[in-house]
C-alpha cells in the first residue's frame, strides 16, 4: 500500500511523540507508541512508502519546509516516513528523548564515533566489547589520529584513571558478549559526568525490556536492532538513543553518509517490535532454564549467565536487570576445539549461525565463527577459549532446548 506525500504530511503532523501513556507497560508501548491513531486509508498498520524522493507543491513549500523544520519526506537518504514511527516507538521503549535509526548496529556505532570524535581525541573502552567495534577503533579510527584505550571490564578506577583532557567518550556493552559481564550503570554514568565525558552503553543483549541505561544517567544507548528488537532474523538495523540535542548532529551526519534503512526494512522492524514484550519474556525464561541445566551438567566446566548466582556480576545484574536475556555461554569440560565442534554439530533444534535475539535458537563456537583467524595469543587476550560455546536461545519450548543440549553433550 502506498500513500501520497500529502497523506504522509497529515499523518506526521499529528504525531510528534508517543501516542500512549508513558507509564504504559512494555507490550502496550511496543504495539502503540509512536503511531498515529488514525492512519492513511484508515489502515491499522502504517503504510510502506516506496519513494526515494518526495515532491513539493511549489517553491514556497520548500522554504516552509526548511524554515519551519517540518517533519515530512524530502529525499530518502535523510529518512523515510516509516522510519520516524519506529524511532518514536524505540525512544518510548527506552525512555529516551529521541532515537536515530541506522542501517545496522555497526553503522550506528560508527555514526556516533564519527560524529563525536576528531583528530587527537581519545575513547576508553571496557575491554569485553564486540570484536568488530574493537577492529574499527584500532585499525581505522587510529588512521585519523583517534586513540583507543582499553581497560579491564568492571575496573572503574582504571577507567577513571585513563581519562585525560582529550577523552571524549566512555564505551561499554552491558551485558558484554560473550562473557555477559554487567556494568554498574550508575557508577559508569557518574564517572562520565564527573569528567564531562559522554557515556555510551551498547545494551543489545539486555534490550530496553531488561535495562534502561538512560534512567541511570548514561548519555547514549545503542542497540543492534537486528537482534531482539527486530526479533526474527530477517533484517539489519541499528539505533542510537539519547537527548535530541546530542543526537541532532549525528542525524545530520547520517544523512550525509547514507547509513539509512529502506522503507520495507522499517516496516519489518516496526512489525517485529509489536511482539517485543512477549518475546522477551520467553527469551528470559529460556535463557535462565538453559543456564541452570548447563550448570548442573557433569560435562560443563563453566556457565556465563548473569542470572546464575555463580556469575561474577550476578549481584549487579539482580539489582539492575528485569531479566537476564536469552544468551548463554558455556565451556565444555576438558574438551579441545574439535571435540567442542562435534557438540555444536550435533544440535538438532539449534541452528549453527552467528547473531542472536531471533525466534530461532542459534548455536556457535566463537573460536570458529568469529576468531578463527586470530592467533592463540589474541584469543587469550579476548577471553575466547577453545572449548567455548555460545547459545542464543530463541522462543522455542525450554524443555525442547534442554533435550537438544542433553543429546549434544552425550556426543563423544
Amino acid at each position: 500500500m502506498s500513500v501520497t506525500p500529502s497523506d504522509f504530511e497529515q499523518q506526521t503532523s499529528k504525531v510528534r511523540r508517543p501516542s500512549v501513556d508513558p507509564n504504559s507497560g512494555v507490550s502496550t508501548t511496543s504495539v502503540h507508541a509512536g503511531e498515529a491513531r488514525q492512519k492513511p486509508s484508515h489502515a491499522i498498520t502504517d503504510s510502506v512508502v516506496l519513494a526515494s524522493t518526495f515532491t513539493f507543491k511549489n517553491t514556497q513549500a520548500i522554504i516552509d519546509f526548511i524554515e519551519n523544520e517540518e517533519e515530512r519526506g524530502e529525499y530518502g537518504r535523510y529518512g523515510v516516513p516509516g522510519e520516524r514511527v519506529v524511532e518514536r516507538k524505540l525512544a518510548a521503549l527506552e525512555g529516551a528523548e529521541d532515537a536515530i535509526l541506522y542501517s545496522s548496529g555497526m553503522a550506528a556505532f560508527v555514526g556516533v564515533l564519527n560524529s563525536v570524535l576528531s583528530q587527537g581525541d581519545e575513547i576508553i573502552f571496557f575491554d569485553e566489547c564486540y570484536h568488530r567495534s574493537r577492529e574499527y577503533c584500532r585499525k581505522h579510527l587510529s588512521r585519523f589520529g583517534v586513540k583507543t584505550i582499553d581497560v579491564k571490564t568492571g575496573d572503574y578506577d582504571a577507567m577513571e584513571a585513563a581519562i585525560t583532557p582529550n577523552t571524549r567518550l566512555l564505551v561499554s556493552e552491558s551485558p558484554t558478549n560473550p562473557h555477559l559481564s554487567i556494568v554498574d550503570l550508575d557508577l559508569f554514568a557518574e564517572i562520565g559526568k564527573k569528567h564531562n565525558v559522554l557515556t555510551i552503553i551498547d545494551a543489545t543483549l539486555a534490550t530496553p525490556f531488561n535495562i534502561q541505561p538512560i534512567a541511570h544517567g548514561v548519555d547514549l544507548v545503542m542497540h543492534s536492532a537486528t537482534k531482539y528488537l527486530g526479533g526474527h532474523n530477517d533484517l539489519l538495523a541499528g539505533v542510537v538513543l539519547g537527548k535530541k540535542e546530542v543526537l541532532d548532529p549525528m542525524r545530520n551526519l547520517r544523512g550525509i553518509m547514507g547509513a539509512v534503512n529502506s522503507p520495507h526494512n522499517c516496516y519489518l522492524l516496526q512489525r517485529g517490535l509489536k511482539t517485543f514484550g512477549l518475546r522477551m519474556k520467553q527469551h528470559n525464561e529460556n535463557g535462565l532454564r538453559v543456564a541452570e541445566f548447563l550448570e548442573s551438567h557433569s560435562r560443563v566446566e563453566k556457565v556465563y549467565y548473569p542470572g546464575l548466582e555463580s556469575h561474577a556480576y550476578h549481584g549487579v545484574a539482580k539489582e539492575t536487570m528485569r531479566g537476564y536475556g536469552g544468551l548463554v555461554t558455556f565451556l565444555v569440560k576438558d574438551a579441545d576445539w574439535q571435540e567442542t565442534a562435534r557438540i555444536v554439530d550435533a544440535a538438532k533444534v539449534a541452528r549453527i549461525a552467528p547473531s542472536l535475539g531471533g525466534v530461532e535458537t542459534l548455536i556457535e563456537q566463537p573460536l570458529v565463527m568469529s576468531y578463527f583467524q586470530c592467533t592463540p595469543e589474541e584469543r587469550a587476550e579476548f577471553g575466547i577459549d577453545d572449548n567455548m560455546i555460545r547459545l542464543a536461545c530463541g522462543i522455542e519450548d525450554a524443555d525442547d532446548l534442554i533435550a537438544d543440549l542433553q543429546q549434544c553433550l552425550e556426543v563423544e
